[in-house]
């Protein structure tokens, strides 16, 4: 699969390209797109049913390429339209014909259908749609989710958000998605992870002239590989990692935070924490250095001796955490804010390029000053200008985790659901931070960091399951994964 993302209207001004000034016509992209989708139908024998669902447009003579196709290999099929095939223009048309003088009927949709046990084919939208799904289309989608179908989205499942993954009023829920031509970024965060299931990608051998000609929206994050030590390192090569947080009553997220700073490499971690629990924090990790602290000039040494800080885990918004993070904030060593820091930053905000930024979209919505429904709405857009309003690099966490350094967005595929628990975001940030301080740009230690921690998750989950998944489990793959 290409790492490359695009917008719908990138998609469409491709499709545009290649059949007018590459001269490729395009019944024959169609042609390919609809085999492209019947040799995924092919692969769930022995169901021998096909049911398939066909809007108006070119996504829906994808749909009659497919059921063509599959009635002449001598599977059932059935289609159903939404919108009357007789007045399908060009390409779209020409297939239906083909499907029509292959001896195949379609008929229209209607809302009591029985589909038992097929094979669902979504031809319904394309990546066009402008508005919320409603009407009859709403009911297709309805009654094809609450079946028992296998499920197969043609380009990208009817009702989602070609450029945001956001649901438009409904959408499919697909077992496989099988994307044309450009990628569209839509498919890749968000609440697309509900939807779109398995992506796969088909070129239909557009030629790579076509793809040169944009720029991307996006890009998918590439499996990061860490440079081989010198056998002669020593751990002042490695970095000095100061974790500041840790409110009474919080110790547990300073200490995730640490520990991830130490599995994912970093020479030395030192914690700033409060006085009380200082002495048993690290009781069961010897190796981080403890230090209680009450007052900024107790902080002010351990800055000097740090390459790189995290603030935030545990850390709480009593005066205490707001010195704390002023104090951070006047000096010039990189910084990963996450967690409470955040939301105190929300309240002051600060613009600096020093630094990352790690909000859930709770904490992005207190940021932008805005909903959390808004920024699961466009969560490209999101990023974007936490970028644009703080500097530095944003990281968007979440489904499809998005990160902005300013340049460009990349959009991470590790992760599942099991990370949704207490303390994840303390060890994504304890893992930025040992990174930075392993002299990797801040743009590249958040991205690295963002894959190997949801890769750290899908390995334990394959261990043990994704529900009751803790953030300390993550731990040993962190350390095996940043050996590869």
């Amino acid at each position: 699969m290409p790492n490359k993302l695009y917008l719908a209207e990138q998609a469409r001004e491709m499709d545009r390209m290649t059949i007018e000034d590459y001269a490729i016509p395009g019944i024959d992209l169609m042609r390919k797109a609809g085999l492209a989708v019947f040799e995924i139908i092919e692969q769930y024998h022995p169901l021998s049913a096909v049911a398939i669902f066909c809007g108006a447009g070119n996504n829906a003579g994808d749909g009659y390429v497919a059921a063509t196709l599959a009635l002449k290999s001598g599977l059932s099929v059935k289609v159903y339209y939404l919108s009357n095939p007789e007045n399908l223009k060009g390409d779209a048309s020409i297939v239906y014909q083909d499907f029509k003088q292959a001896g195949g009927q379609a008929a229209a949709f209607k809302p009591n259908l029985d589909l038992g046990d097929c094979i669902a084919v979504d031809a319904l939208f394309g990546t066009g749609l402008d508005r919320d799904v409603s009407g009859a289309y709403a009911e297709a989608i309805l009654l094809i989710n609450e079946g028992a179908c296998a499920v197969i989205a043609i380009d990208i499942p009817s009702g989602l958000n070609a450029d945001t993954g956001a649901v438009m009023g409904c959408a499919i829920k697909a077992e496989k998605t099988i994307c044309f031509i450009a990628l569209k970024q839509g498919l890749f965060t968000g609440q697309a992870a509900e939807y779109c299931g398995q992506i796969i990608y088909s070129s239909l051998d557009v030629p790579d002239a076509v793809f040169k000609s944009f720029t991307c929206a996006s890009q998918l994050m590439a499996q990061p590989l860490l440079a081989k030590r010198r056998r002669c390192a020593h751990k002042g090569d490695n970095g000095h990692v100061l974790v500041i947080g840790g409110e009474i009553g919080f110790s547990g997220a300073i200490r995730l935070a640490a520990e991830a700073a130490l599995r994912t490499g970093a020479g030395l971690v030192s914690i700033a924490t409060r006085a009380s629990h200082s002495g048993y924090i690290n009781m069961s990790r010897a190796e981080l250095m403890c230090h209680g602290v009450e007052h900024v000039d107790q902080l002010v040494p351990l800055i000097n001796r740090a390459t790189a800080i995290v603030i935030g885990p545990g850390l709480g918004q009593s005066q205490w955490a707001k010195d704390l993070l002023k104090c951070a904030a006047d000096f010039e060593k990189p910084l990963i804010i996450d967690a409470d820091a955040l939301n105190l930053l929300a309240n002051n905000p600060l613009y600096r390029d020093n630094w990352v930024l790690t909000p859930h979209p709770g904490e992005a919505a207190r940021l932008l000053k805005c909903s959390t429904e808004q920024i699961a709405k466009d969560r490209f857009f999101a990023v974007s200008q936490l970028q644009k309003k703080f500097g530095g690099i944003a990281v968007l966490k979440g489904a499809g985790t998005l990160i902005d350094s300013g340049d460009e967005i990349t959009v991470s595929t590790t992760g599942n659901p099991g990370m949704a628990s207490g303390g994840m975001g303390d060890v994504l940030a304890g893992m930025v931070g040992s990174l930075a301080a392993q002299k990797m740009t801040l743009a590249a230690a958040a991205a690295t960091a963002v894959y190997l921690h949801g890769e750290a998750a899908d390995l334990s989950a394959q261990q043990s399951g994704e529900r009751g998944l803790l953030a300390s489990d993550l731990m040993p793959y962190i350390r095996e994964l940043v050996n590869r």
